[in-house]
């Protein structure tokens, strides 16, 4: 919960968002085809915690199949191509760091060599090469940190317009996220004034199939920030909150749907990849990232993003 000096500072919101008349609703993207996307939930509309403004829920309606038009606001083939290299070319597994080691993070472990830590574990070294006085590189033992899994869940924007930048800029954090959490777990969101769930944080996934599910959910007019935190923080609650956080691609104009900044300061940590192509809420931006422990990122092209989330997740 808010700390009642957050409670009693936090300034009214620059721009008045509309007011929902119903609660917004959490789709499950069930898959995609040529044609547009599948979009599924079980439940009442009304069957949801938080009375629709910070917890998801499903729609009672039976799966939908949500097309996009050629003319519409969909990527054409070329563009999706296009999205597709950007999100392979970034989700290649970077080469091993040893940030973690000299930050102090995670737990000093004994570890078998593998051309990493030169900290050699002589006690235990020494046991194994009583067995094997020849020994071979992995009889070695040394001492690396070792944290445990890091949970991240993506929040995309897909209000308004999907098109040009946006949707490379897109493509490279799908991209960019998979290969720097290639061991650890990754959900994405796709939000508007309601939210989709494209991967539950956890499951297996590919970027290239994620990218084309993400680019074919139909950019719509409003945008709810409050939602997608909500969402999130219910993916979230099952980790620890040490190594959990929340990254949200945005431009950061809420106009729809209530003040998103107690849900950002209810998250293990916000950080905020601010999409400044168009119109943006600069100030939001930061005040979501300050409630939230988090970071602001501007980012102008595709080619922000790497840069961008490699400080985000060496940092602090």
């Amino acid at each position: 919960m808010d700390s009642p000096l957050r409670t009693r500072t936090r300034k009214p919101l620059r721009r008045k968002p509309k007011q929902l008349t119903e609660d917004p609703v959490l789709f499950r993207a069930a898959g995609a085809g040529a044609g547009g996307i599948v979009l599924t939930g079980a439940g009442g509309r009304g069957d949801r915690a938080g009375g629709g403004t910070s917890a998801g829920g499903f729609t009672g309606e039976p799966a939908e199949l949500v097309t996009v038009p050629a003319d519409g606001p969909g990527p054409d083939p070329a563009v999706l191509a296009t999205a597709r290299r950007i999100a392979a070319r970034l989700a290649v597994p970077r080469p091993r760091r040893e940030t973690t080691a000299r930050r102090g993070a995670g737990r000093l472990t004994s570890l078998p060599y593998r051309g990493g830590s030169d900290d050699v574990d002589l006690d235990r070294t020494i046991e194994v090469l009583a067995e094997h006085p020849v020994p071979d590189d992995e009889d070695i033992v040394v001492r690396e940190r070792v944290r445990s899994r890091r949970s991240v869940v993506l929040a995309v924007d897909v209000s308004g317009s999907m098109r040009g930048e946006r949707i490379r800029t897109a493509a490279a954090t799908v991209g960019a996220l998979a290969g720097e959490l290639r061991r650890d777990d990754l959900g994405v969101l796709a939000f508007w004034s309601d939210a989709a769930v494209l991967v539950h944080l956890g499951r297996r996934f590919t970027p290239l199939s994620l990218v084309d599910t993400l680019l074919r959910v139909p950019a719509q007019g409003l945008t709810n920030v409050a939602f997608p935190l909500g969402v999130a923080a219910a993916e979230l609650a099952r980790v620890p909150a040490r190594d959990a956080r929340v990254v949200l691609l945005s431009d950061a104009v809420h106009n729809a749907g209530p003040d998103p900044r107690p849900l950002a300061a209810r998250l293990p940590r916000l950080d905020v990849l601010l999409d400044v192509t168009g119109e943006h809420d600069a100030g939001l931006a930061r005040e979501l990232a300050a409630a939230g422990h988090g970071r602001v990122f501007r980012v102008r092209t595709h080619r922000d993003v790497a840069p961008a989330l490699s400080e985000l997740f060496t940092t602090r």
